[in-house]
């Protein structure tokens, strides 16, 4: 090799180092997140289904009149379902839930029937008396099937006959209920207490928010921006 070869050599290798390398870290980074974000899509168009399957629940239930406890516990998933209750609240006894109620803080009375937990409505903060027992004929009230979830983990503990969760597990067995406990509670519709004004029946609204759609679309068009971004970005990593 003559001494004029040299050069020669020198820029063919730096040509070849001078080659754009291929962006392994950017592209896994990148799939990592696209499918990531796809996945979040996904999840929200399967959170859409759920919440119009407990929309489309709800609706009809309202249109069906209430069953007996006994029909009710026949049910493989009575949510939203109204059954007619005749027990003596009056003269049982109850707990009672630490609440908020349109900005009012106050309880919820707690109690029983035939091994269901019944919500019997919401009395303010400021009532603190409570209605001594009677010897009334038992009223037959109203009650909606309301499916509740557990507490977490970092719930405060009840104290005494006061509770700050909606752990039917501890109500229950502070009520002496029997039996399973069921992943429902009744709300009442009706008042178990027609004389008492103070106490509010009430059962959770029925209206749901249904944003699930946006939130897909949101999702799915990040994943997209996020594809034309590396798209473009390797073009000019690779043409440079």
């Amino acid at each position: 090799m003559t001494d004029g070869d040299r050069p020669n050599l020198s820029s063919q290798a730096r040509g070849r180092d001078a080659r754009p390398r291929f962006p392994w870290a950017l592209t896994a980074a990148s799939l990592l997140a696209f499918i990531l974000l796809v996945s979040l899509g996904l999840w929200q168009v399967q959170r859409l289904q759920w919440k119009q399957d407990l929309i489309a629940r709800a609706e009809a239930a309202a249109d069906l009149p209430p069953v007996s406890l006994e029909a009710l516990a026949q049910m493989p998933d009575p949510e939203f379902r109204s059954a007619l209750l005749a027990c003596d609240f009056q003269n049982q006894s109850h707990i009672e839930l630490q609440s908020i109620q349109d900005g009012q803080p106050g309880v919820r009375l707690i109690s029983s029937c035939e091994g269901w937990l019944v919500d019997l409505g919401f009395v303010p903060e400021t009532v603190s008396a409570r209605p001594t027992q009677q010897s009334a004929a038992i009223p037959t009230i109203s009650a909606q099937a309301r499916r509740v979830e557990q507490p977490g983990a970092f719930a405060p503990p009840p104290q005494g006959n006061r509770f700050y969760a909606r752990d039917t597990e501890a109500m229950s067995r502070a009520l002496g209920v029997e039996g399973p406990v069921r992943p429902y509670v009744l709300f009442a519709t009706g008042s178990a207490w027609p004389v008492w004004e103070a106490l509010k029946p009430s059962a959770p609204p029925a209206a749901f928010s249904n944003n699930h759609l946006g939130y897909a679309l949101t999702w799915f068009g990040l994943a997209l921006a996020l594809a034309g971004f590396y798209i473009a970005l390797l073009r000019r990593k690779l043409t440079s």
